[in-house]
């Protein structure tokens, strides 16, 4: 008689833990429907394996642009400043080991593979059904708790009020930016997604919010109000002066941004490197020091040498990240209009204007179903010679590049290749361009990731 039953976990291989996890339903693929979203079972679920998020001295990020580069950049001056920190980050760009780091070192494949393990032993002991980000959740908070985290910042994964990184009680909840962005889930009014997003707020803890558009404002200072939680806002409390970095086929010249904050907390910062590129970084930046400033108030020693160290020294794939130079080769995943406007700021301050001599921009795009792809070609087209349109494979979301070009065709103005595969677009763009020239790869995190590795030759 043939045994069907599974492996015990510790002969658990990493194939078979993978294949556990991605059989979950899986958000980040298909949108949720009304009644997907809920907290019972991810506490249910925590609860089984101990609550390893209870005792940790956690950052909760949320918003819709900003998250990850805010969670990024806190979590480098943290560990600057001598704490075991934890990063929990979505989606990733070419390894799910990316999502779970301690002081910047991704997860292995055996760490990864034991805590599956632990996860699929009381998963199938009670009968439980854990979507594939709750278990991501769990996996983060189990694995801090194991390597005996000092600190962790945790990054939302989609809207704030339901999602599975909404059960624990942070030190500082942070909001970043907020824009338009799976509306079909969050609501089409920047109110309704504020909501979403102010739902991480907890009674009493301190907020620290980026985002400085009227109608999100009003409702972040709403909640906060109603749950006693204290909030700073930048444009209100602090503010930051910027100056943009330069990069070139030769040299690559940092940006620099400086914190400011009118009395009573006026201090001295002094002006700082910053690791990434754009304007919309120094805001992330500056609500990241925002929020040092609320843990130094809880009594955590982060010296102004370990912010200096750890804004300087952060890094941030695909955002704004340039990846080759001759010609130069930048890679984004900005997928919203608000994102790629910022994009289109940056190329403007940081890099060499286009002419219609040259040099010249080249587009690399593509993008997903429920993102407004017209809205970003408005954006983005009167800023390119050519663009080459195509889709990734790792996402069944991903709009067919001819229709693409369609939507490319409303906007008007921008000639297009159509391309069947991401690494057809590459190689095609990379026979237009000549050495002073630019290419620009953006659309989609999933673009972003399939394309790294090729551009990168490493993953």
């Amino acid at each position: 008689m043939t045994d069907h039953s599974p492996p015990p976990p510790s002969r658990l291989t990493y194939e078979q833990a993978l294949a556990f996890w991605y059989a979950r339903a899986n958000y980040e693929v298909r949108s949720p429907r009304p009644g997907d979203l809920t907290l019972d079972r991810m506490r249910g679920l925590l609860r089984l394996l101990g609550d390893p998020h209870e005792g940790l001295r956690i950052v909760h990020v949320a918003g819709s642009k900003g998250k990850g580069s805010t969670s990024a950049m806190l979590a480098s001056v943290l560990g600057r400043a001598g704490y075991r920190t934890g990063l929990f980050t979505s989606p990733h760009l070419s390894r799910i080991e990316e999502r779970i780091q301690v002081d910047g070192q991704p997860v292995t494949a055996e760490e990864l593979t034991a805590l599956l393990a632990d996860v699929r032993a009381v998963v199938e002991g009670a009968g439980l059904r854990p979507t594939f980000f709750e278990i991501a959740t769990a996996l983060g908070f189990l694995h801090f708790r194991r390597r005996r985290c000092d600190a962790a910042v945790v990054e939302v994964g989609l809207g704030g009020r339901l999602d599975s990184t909404n059960v624990c009680r942070p030190a500082v909840a942070i909001i970043t930016s907020i824009s338009f962005d799976h509306t079909q889930v969050l609501g089409n009014r920047l109110a309704s997604i504020a909501r979403e997003k102010a739902g991480i707020v907890k009674p009493g803890r301190p907020v620290v919010s980026g985002a400085t558009a009227p109608e999100a404002r009003q409702v972040i200072e709403q909640v906060c109000r109603e749950r006693g939680a204290p909030l700073r806002q930048l444009g209100v409390d602090f503010s930051y002066r910027y100056e943009p970095g330069r990069e070139t086929a030769g040299e690559s010249i940092p940006a620099r941004v400086q914190f400011l904050a009118p009395p009573p907390r006026r201090r001295g910062w002094p002006v700082m490197e910053l690791g990434l590129l754009g304007e919309h970084q120094a805001a992330n930046a500056a609500v990241a020091i925002a929020c040092v400033e609320e843990l130094r108030g809880q009594g955590w020693h982060i010296p102004d040498a370990a912010v200096a160290a750890g804004l300087a020294g952060v890094r941030w794939p695909a955002r704004l990240e340039v990846v080759q130079r001759r010609p130069l080769v930048v890679l984004d995943c900005a997928h919203n209009r608000a994102s790629a406007a910022a994009l289109v700021d940056a190329l403007a301050a940081s890099f060499p204007p286009a002419g219609p001599r040259g040099p010249h921009r080249y587009l690399i795009f593509a993008g997903s179903a429920d993102k407004d792809l017209v809205g970003m070609f408005e954006v983005l087209a009167p800023h390119f010679r050519h663009a080459f349109l195509t889709r990734y494979a790792n996402s069944p979301r991903a709009v067919p590049p001819e229709q693409l070009a369609d939507l490319l065709g409303r906007v008007g103005g921008l000639p297009c290749t159509v391309c069947p595969t991401a690494p057809e677009a590459w190689h095609a763009a990379r026979a237009a361009a000549g050495l002073d020239d630019l290419i620009c790869v953006t659309g989609s995190v999933f673009l972003a990731g399939e394309l790294r590795p090729l551009l990168t030759g490493r993953v």
